[in-house]
């Protein structure tokens, strides 16, 4: 522990207001999944995602001088993620020809287009806690997050307890109450 993924933002905004390139990497790397899933849950495409992203991140090298609270960075990159999503998304609809095709019936209509309207900010917050969670699980000790990792997988991808226990090194009976103490560790680094 100790090493930079366990500084908070104020003081990694300091960093990157002295020059410190070791500084900007940290916090491109630290938010840069949020961003990319805030844009691709507005239903953008690879290309525009990376538009996207390499705009919010030169925007905030613009701005962060002038950001008055630095503890506050998330929000600024998650709004300001939303809102270029929201003008991409606007721009490639300017750009789209809709050609009519031939329904069922034999009219005319129109190709369905993207919903446009704002993503809901419950879908905001779920984003945000699931960064957090991220970080957090990066802050584990290594053998917390290992069994964390191994646990709780993708259905298809589920590893069963008696390989867990064959992989950690430990009784099939200890699993359950160690992934317990894990997962309270992890609350307490997700806060």
């Amino acid at each position: 522990m100790g090493g930079p993924t366990d500084e908070d933002d104020a003081s990694l905004v300091a960093r990157c207001l002295r020059d410190e390139g070791t500084a900007w990497e940290t916090l491109v790397r630290r938010y840069q999944r949020l961003v990319f899933a805030i844009v691709r849950r507005a239903g953008l495409d690879e290309h525009a995602a990376a538009d996207v992203f390499q705009t919010v991140f030169a925007r905030l090298i613009e701005h962060l001088p002038r950001l008055r609270q630095p503890e506050r960075l998330q929000a600024w990159i998650v709004t300001t993620a939303k809102r270029e999503s929201i003008a991409q998304s606007a721009k490639g609809r300017r750009t789209v020809s809709l050609t009519p095709t031939d329904d069922e019936d034999g009219a005319r209509a129109v190709d369905e287009v993207a919903d446009d309207s704002p993503l809901p900010e419950e879908a905001l917050i779920e984003l945000q806690q699931v960064n957090q969670v991220r970080l957090a699980l990066e802050r584990l000790d290594s053998r917390c997050r290992e069994l964390l990792l191994l646990l709780f997988r993708d259905e298809d991808d589920s590893v069963p307890y008696d390989e867990v226990a064959r992989r950690m090194a430990m009784p099939v009976g200890s699993i359950g109450p160690t992934r317990s103490r894990c997962i309270e560790k992890l609350r307490a680094l997700a806060g």
